[in-house]
């Protein structure tokens, strides 16, 4: 197989498995066994192995002892730090796009959360929301910033399902989106990133209480 397949195979497979934490297929703990992914997958180990070593230096995934390479766990003190950075640089970004975003940008904002209000909860509700905060990003004109959320967004993956995909947690999102929303078209950027930042304080507190209970991944005994 020549390098022209190999590397395209292995983008697909990065981006397939990249889906699959996403929603939760690939949950943490669970075992990556580059035979099993090849076979599922159609392709050969190669792609498979450059797939998952490119996870790793997401952060995504780890080489346990026994186990090899596994999808990482996150605890209570790591998802309150990435929330933590996440309400510092999309508050960040609300107060920017409050001076930078255009009359477009913001009617696509109201647009787009009048969907997420139609949306059923779930995955079609998370596509929608993570539209709505990558225009935002967008709006606020830097790049920097845009760059750091993007690397952020890759260890909140680990989270796995959406908490939108609880309807009354979506119905409060869009409450709080329109907040956001009012603040921007006033071009209030202070406001606009306390909204922010409040937003992503609420969606803590949905992961959170999503988290009770859950049991720890304990190692396979072969």
């Amino acid at each position: 197989m020549t390098d022209e397949t190999e590397i395209p195979q292995g983008q697909g497979a990065y981006r397939r498995l990249l889906e699959e934490i996403r929603s939760g297929a690939l949950a943490p703990g669970a075992r990556l066994r580059e035979t099993e992914l090849a076979e599922r997958l159609h392709i050969s180990r190669t792609p498979v192995r450059e797939a998952i070593r490119q996870l790793e230096a997401d952060g995504l995934v780890m080489h346990l002892p026994r186990q090899g390479a596994t999808i990482r766990s996150l605890d209570h003190a790591e998802v309150v730090e990435l929330y933590e950075m996440r309400a510092v640089l999309e508050g960040t970004a609300a107060r920017l796009a409050a001076r930078a975003a255009s009359d477009i940008e913001l009617a696509e904002l109201g647009a787009l959360n009048a969907e997420l209000a139609d949306a059923p909860a779930g995955p079609q509700a998370r596509e929608i929301n993570r539209q709505f905060h990558r225009t935002m990003l967008d709006a606020a004109r830097n790049r920097f910033l845009l760059k750091s959320m993007s690397a952020l967004q890759k260890t909140l993956l680990i989270l796995g399902p959406t908490t939108l995909a609880d309807p009354g947690r979506a119905n409060l999102a869009v409450a709080e989106h329109a907040a956001v929303l009012t603040a921007l078209q006033a071009r209030d950027g202070a406001r606009a990133e306390v909204a922010m930042r409040a937003h992503v304080e609420a969606a803590l507190s949905a992961r959170i209480r999503n988290m009770r209970g859950r049991e720890l991944p304990l190692e396979d005994e072969a």
